[in-house]
């Protein structure tokens, strides 16, 4: 065992920012389409925007998607490869 703790509390935020239904969709749906925006998830989701957009702040802000803006178009896509595995592992994809 080490004392530095700092991989493990990477990988704790990591599933904790996984850890909620509609973020597990929303990954998983990118994972399957590639990119997509933000107006697409709402529809998909039949959520309101703003709790979609809350929901990509929190997966944006530990780094697990990532944007590309195409004029004032936002597409995300997901950023970290370890998410791939975790979603395989979840849902066999």
């Amino acid at each position: 065992m080490d004392a530095d703790f700092k991989p493990f509390q990477e990988a704790a935020d990591l599933l904790k920012a996984l850890a909620h239904p509609v973020r597990l969709c929303i990954v998983q749906g990118l994972l399957q389409k590639g990119s997509c925006n933000v107006g697409y998830m709402q529809e998909c989701l039949n959520l309101p925007q703003s709790t979609v957009s809350q929901h990509l702040q929190k997966l944006r802000h530990f780094g697990i998607v990532a944007t590309d803006r195409n004029g004032l178009e936002v597409n995300y896509m997901i950023a970290d490869d370890r998410v791939k595995q975790i979603i395989q592992i979840f849902f066999g994809e």
